[in-house]
């Protein structure tokens, strides 16, 4: 572990450094990842401007949950670079063969070799907007609270790495450029928004098979109030640590089936 971390901290040092090699390149991709992040809020207020709640939902309680949803989001994203071109880069293209000659956890390197460090405005939008969200609707933060955020935050996190990290070792077995990777990806906006007001099928989907809504719905519920909730509440660290199981062993039997490209 402390080998990794090591290594980590120098992956990271590294990658930053190249990329802000390139200011304006950084810049640019900086503003236009903030941009789209402010376009989806820029969706909730034209929805509001049409009705006074979705359901029984205020405009700050959908503000808190969307604001919630980008700071797991923004971790995910940070480290999420490689498993979008997984299929491409490392099978088709033969250079996973690369990673296994290196005496490093294989799934290590891919996650850390590239860093989307502009996603890191997702993460401070989000807080900041929790926080405004928060006190507008007046919620009282006791020091267990403050805990509690961080961990869902951790496990929504986890959660979007296990399923992405599920879709791309499918690449170990079908070897396909575009992947199952995108299609999903466009479902997490559906978590960005109470499960409630979608049918009983995609809540179901979006809890128990995709768990988009235990990684920003279930966590937020605590927080606004409310305890019917509290028991999906509770199960967020559970379905974060099943789905991470998971993930490492699909990961790993994909690895095992790896025949290399034979160039």
């Amino acid at each position: 572990m402390k080998r990794h971390l090591r290594l980590f901290v120098l992956y990271f040092a590294q990658y930053a450094k190249v990329r802000l090699a390139y200011k304006a390149d950084f810049i640019i991709a900086f503003f236009s990842s903030m941009a789209a992040t402010v376009l989806g809020f820029g969706f909730v207020l034209v929805l509001f401007t049409k009705i006074p709640k979705l359901q029984d939902w205020s405009f700050y309680e959908i503000l808190f949950l969307y604001g919630f949803s980008l700071i797991p989001l923004g971790f995910f994203n940070v480290v999420s670079w490689n498993l979008y071109e997984f299929g491409d880069l490392y099978i088709i293209e033969g250079r996973f063969d690369r990673i296994l000659l290196r005496p490093v956890d294989t799934l290590f390197q891919v996650l850390f070799e590239k860093f989307r460090l502009e996603s890191l405005q997702e993460v401070a939008t989000g807080i900041a907007v929790v926080t405004i969200s928060a006190r507008k609707l007046n919620i009282s933060w006791h020091a267990a609270d403050y805990l509690w955020f961080v961990v869902m935050v951790a496990s929504g996190a986890l959660i979007y790495l296990a399923v992405f990290l599920i879709l791309t070792a499918v690449s170990f077995w079908f070897e396909d450029r575009v992947g199952i990777v995108p299609p999903v990806f466009n479902m997490l906006t559906f978590g960005r928004y109470p499960l409630t007001i979608y049918n009983v099928f995609i809540q179901f989907m979006l809890s128990w098979i995709i768990p988009f809504g235990f990684a920003s719905f279930y966590p937020t519920t605590h927080f606004l109030g409310r305890e019917n909730f509290t028991i999906y509440f509770h199960l967020v660290p559970v379905v974060a640590a099943t789905f991470a199981m998971l993930a490492v062993v699909v990961w790993n039997r994909g690895v095992a089936n790896y025949s290399s490209t034979g160039s």
